[in-house]
C-alpha cells in the first residue's frame, strides 16, 4: 500500500480516533489504531488483488469488441458494395424496360388519365347505384403506380361496354331506396338507362355522396305517365325522363315555397299580407251586401204601390207615402233628395277604406325595398362583394315586398273599382225612380185639379 493511500485512511479516521480517544488511555489508543491500520491495509490489498485479476478480462473484452466491430465494419463494406451493384444493375433494368416498352409507357399514362376522367364523369351516374364497385375499379386503375397489366386493360374495356349496354336499357331492379322521411327500404325502381329512376310512389335521384338512391319531398307532376307505362301493353308507350340526369330534380328542392317567400318578405311582407286579407275580407262582405240590396231593390221595382223597408227603395218610395199630400214640386224633389242622401252612405260604405289600402300596399313594397337594401350594403359593408349569399336576405326582402305591395293593391284597386260601380249603379236606380215618382205625382196632381 501506498503512503499516500495510508494518509488518507489515517486523515478519514481522525474524526473518529478523536471521538474515541476522549475514553481510551493513550496505550488502547494506539493499540487500537495499529489493529485499524492493519484491517485497512489488509483490505486495500485483497481490491488491489481483485482489480489484477479483472484486469486480464478486461483487455480480453476489449479485444473481443474491437473484433466485433471490424466485422461489422467489414459487412458495411459489403453492403454498400451489393447496394450500388443493385442500384446500377435496377438502372440498367429500368433502362432495359424503357426500350422495350417504347411507346406502351405513353398508352399506359393515356389508360390511367381515361380512367380518372370517366370516373369524373360517372361519380354522378345513376348506374353507381346499380353498380357500386365499379368507381373503386376505375380509381384503383387512375391512381396505379405501376403499369397495368392485360387484365386491367381487359377489365377497363369491359367497364366500358358494360356502361354503353346499360344506358341503353330500361329495367326494373330491386334496390335500397331512402324516402323522404329519411327511412331505408328496397324497392322496385324502374330504370331509364341513365336518365330517371322510379320508385313504388316517386321520382328518384342519386345521391353521389351518399351513394345510394333518394326519394325528394317535392316530387314533379307525371308520376301517373310512368304507372301508365307499366301496366301498358302497346309496344310504344310515353314516359317522363329528365334529360339533364337528375339536375332539374335538385333544383326543384330548391325552388322556396310560398311559405318561404312570404318569410323572405320580413316584417314589412306581413304587414302587406294582412292589409291585404283585410281588404279582401272588406271587399266580399261590401260585394255580398250590395248584392242582396241589389236584389231588393229589384224585387221592390216589380211592385212599387206597396214599398218596403227591407231595401233603399221601398224606404224612398216610402217617403212620399201611399197617398202624398205634397203637390209643391221643390218641397217634393227635396224630401225625395233627402231620402236618397240617407241611403247613400250605407252603400258607399268600406269604399274610402279599401281605396286607402290599395293606395298604402305599394308604398310599404317601397319601404320594403328600401330596408332591404339597407340590409344589402350592410352586408357589404361588413364582408365585402364576394360572397353572394351574405345579400341575399336584403335583396330577397327587397324584391318580396315589392312584389307583395303590387300583388295586393292591383287586386284591391279591381275590387275598389267594382264595387264603386255597384253602389253608383244602385243610387242610380234610386234617382230614376225618384223622379219617375216625381213626374207620376205630379201627373195625377194637374189631373184632379
Amino acid at each position: 500500500m501506498s503512503r499516500r493511500v495510508v494518509a488518507v485512511l489515517a486523515l478519514s479516521l481522525l474524526p473518529a480516533l478523536a471521538a474515541v480517544a476522549e475514553t481510551l488511555s493513550p496505550d488502547q489508543l494506539l493499540q487500537r489504531i495499529r489493529s485499524e491500520r492493519a484491517a485497512e491495509a489488509s483490505a486495500m490489498q485483497q481490491r488491489e488483488q481483485a482489480f489484477l485479476a479483472k484486469r486480464s478480462e478486461q483487455a480480453q473484452l476489449l479485444v473481443s469488441a474491437r473484433s466485433a466491430l471490424n466485422a461489422q465494419k467489414a459487412e458495411s463494406e459489403r453492403l454498400k458494395a451489393e447496394f450500388d451493384r443493385q442500384e446500377a444493375e435496377l438502372a440498367e433494368q429500368e433502362k432495359l424496360l424503357a426500350q422495350r416498352v417504347g411507346h406502351l409507357g405513353e398508352l399506359f399514362g393515356v389508360v390511367r388519365q381515361s380512367a380518372g376522367d370517366v370516373a369524373g364523369q360517372w361519380q354522378d351516374s345513376l348506374l353507381n347505384a346499380q353498380y357500386p364497385e365499379r368507381l373503386k375499379r376505375l380509381k384503383a386503375l387512375a391512381e396505379s403506380r405501376s403499369l397495368p397489366s392485360a387484365d386491367d386493360l381487359d377489365s377497363y374495356w369491359m367497364l366500358l361496354l358494360e356502361d354503353l349496354a346499360a344506358s341503353g336499357r330500361i329495367e326494373r331492379v330491386t334496390l335500397p331506396v331512402v324516402n323522404a322521411d329519411g327511412s331505408r327500404q328496397e324497392q322496385q325502381v324502374l330504370r331509364v338507362g341513365t336518365f330517371g329512376a322510379y320508385g313504388e310512389d316517386a321520382f328518384l335521384r342519386y345521391d353521389a355522396d351518399a351513394g345510394q338512391l333518394v326519394a325528394p319531398p317535392r316530387q314533379p307532376s307525371g308520376l301517373g305517365q310512368v304507372e301508365d307505362y307499366l301496366s301498358s301493353t302497346e309496344a310504344l308507350a310515353t314516359l317522363p325522363v329528365d334529360p339533364s340526369r337528375g339536375s332539374l330534380l335538385a333544383q326543384l328542392q330548391q325552388q322556396p315555397t310560398l311559405w318561404d317567400r312570404l318569410q323572405q318578405g320580413g316584417l314589412v311582407g306581413w304587414v302587406i299580407v294582412v292589409l291585404g286579407g283585410l281588404g279582401l275580407l272588406l271587399a266580399l262582405w261590401r260585394m255580398v251586401y250590395l248584392a242582396r240590396v241589389g236584389s231588393g231593390v229589384k224585387a221592390q221595382m216589380h211592385d212599387l204601390s206597396a214599398p218596403r223597408d227591407d231595401n233603399p227603395l221601398g224606404r224612398v218610395i216610402g217617403v212620399l207615402g201611399a197617398k202624398p199630400q205634397l203637390a209643391d214640386l221643390e218641397t217634393l224633389e227635396l224630401k225625395l233628395d233627402e231620402a236618397i242622401l240617407q241611403e247613400t252612405p250605407p252603400l258607399e260604405k268600406g269604399q274610402g277604406l279599401l281605396k286607402l289600402l290599395a293606395a298604402v300596399a305599394p308604398l310599404l313594397g317601397l319601404l320594403g325595398t328600401v330596408t332591404g337594401m339597407i340590409v344589402t350594403f350592410q352586408a357589404i359593408t361588413q364582408s365585402g362583394g364576394g360572397d353572394s349569399r351574405l345579400m341575399a336576405d336584403g335583396i330577397s326582402q327587397a324584391l318580396v315586398t315589392t312584389v307583395l305591395g303590387l300583388v295586393v293593391a292591383i287586386p284591391l284597386l279591381f275590387l275598389h273599382s267594382l264595387l264603386a260601380s255597384r253602389s253608383k249603379g244602385l243610387i242610380q236606380v234610386l234617382e230614376q225612380q225618384s223622379a219617375g215618382l216625381i213626374a207620376l205625382h205630379l201627373s195625377g196632381a194637374s189631373r184632379r185639379d
